[in-house]
């Protein structure tokens, strides 16, 4: 018989083990001497030992889950309390049984921390939404668009809550999405559709550009070139792969008109200026027959300018009134000249205001001559009346007078 202070073996071969409830049978040794049946259950203790080492180090130390550590837990127990190994027992119950807490406290710290990542998860899950809902009424097409986007990609590297919070914020968040895609491929739609009404009427516009190019009317054309422009820009834009090559043909048509009356208004600034020069030259020898002393070599030295100044063609606009003046003062002066001529050599005009003047003295006399008639009779009210028509009748004759002796009278 043998024994140590956890187990023994009796006469027939039958190993016990020492518990608290007293000893148990752990099995029979038939092949050797009973230390040795010893040592093999003893064997078998510290195999238990190590597994529950083994589990202790994985509950502490991995992510090894609750169901899973439970199970492993279960496993050990059975075999410790099968009580086929001589050792203690109870120790290894012992720490079971604190495994089996640790493990409670493991499930409920990781219950702790999915409540608080799921709270996390939810928080941003809900921001994403509002954010999502903010952008779908958002004009900015691409950055509103590339942010949805990438709302996307942080929804799907979030955790999942309980399905119906979940599936109430992504429906949320999909509506959102949707609402968004839908004004956008409306709005394109409508640009589209702009864009095909401006190709058109810049279709129209470049065929009218092209026909006028070659127009030698320059100012309607000109003119017409810039209302072309206006609507032009009032069309806005076409299609991208349209609007350049448009745009080339309607300004390539302008640029051909454009070079054109350059050229030709070169040529007639050049023309224009050498025109003026050559006018200036003939106002200045107009401007020598004044003061006029001998009107019959001045007019007739006036119509040899005059004919030869009608023979040039234009000058520059802005010089045009100050050589054009130069030659009409001198015209104003020849026609003075004439007139002044004209009254003191015409015997009949003299005649005719010598009449005039005759009988406005004759009326003046007699008027004078009524007023004393009728002061004298006492009638002051004629006599005040006749003074006024005599005031007309001598102003009348004052200028009459005035007029006859412009004659040499």
């Amino acid at each position: 018989m043998s024994s140590d202070p956890w187990g023994r073996v009796d006469e027939t071969g039958t190993v016990y083990v020492r518990t608290a409830d007293g000893e148990k049978v752990v099995g029979s040794w038939q092949a050797g001497s009973p230390e040795e049946a010893l040592a093999y259950f003893e064997r078998k203790y510290e195999g238990l030992v190590v597994e529950i080492g083994l589990l202790e180090k994985r509950v502490k130390t991995t992510d090894l889950s609750a169901k899973d550590a439970q199970t492993a837990i279960d496993h050990l127990r059975e075999q410790v309390d099968a009580h086929h190994a001589v050792g203690d027992l109870e120790a290894l119950r012992a720490r079971l049984d604190q495994l089996v807490a640790l493990v409670e406290a493991r499930r409920e710290e990781r219950k702790v921390q999915r409540a608080k990542q799921s709270d996390e998860a939810r928080g941003a899950k809900e921001a994403l939404v509002a954010e999502a809902e903010e952008l779908a009424r958002s004009d900015q097409w691409r950055a509103a668009g590339e942010r949805l986007r990438a709302l996307v990609d942080t929804w799907k590297g979030l955790p999942r809550l309980d399905r119906k919070s979940d599936d109430e914020l992504w429906h949320r968040f999909s509506h959102a999405r949707s609402a968004f895609s839908k004004r956008r491929k409306q709005h394109f739609a409508q640009l589209d559709a702009q864009r095909e009404e401006a190709r058109r009427t810049k279709e129209r516009l470049v065929s009218e550009a092209e026909a006028l190019s070659n127009s030698t009317d320059w100012g309607p054309t000109a003119a017409r070139y810039r209302d072309l422009m206006a609507e032009w820009k009032a069309a806005g834009r076409a299609q991208r792969e349209h609007e350049d090559d448009l745009w080339n043909r309607f300004r390539g048509a302008q640029d051909v008109f454009f070079a054109a009356r350059s050229s030709v208004f070169a040529e007639r600034d050049a023309e224009q200026a050498e025109n003026l020069k050559l006018k200036e030259e003939l106002a200045e020898e107009a401007e020598k027959l004044v003061p006029v002393t001998d009107l019959k070599a001045a007019r007739a030295a006036f119509r040899s300018v005059n004919e030869r100044w009608e023979a040039i063609g234009h000058v520059p606009r802005d010089a045009r009134p100050k050589v054009e003046g130069r030659m009409h003062a001198v015209e104003r002066a020849l026609q003075e000249a004439e007139e002044a001529e004209w009254r003191r050599t015409n015997p009949e005009a003299r005649a005719r205001a010598e009449g005039l003047t005759g009988q406005l003295q004759a009326a003046v006399d007699k008027l004078r001559s009524q007023i004393e008639q009728a002061r004298a009779q006492g009638n002051d009210a004629k006599a005040d009346k006749l003074a006024r028509e005599l005031e007309g009748r001598q102003a009348l004759l004052d200028q009459a007078l005035k007029g006859l002796h412009e004659f040499g009278g």
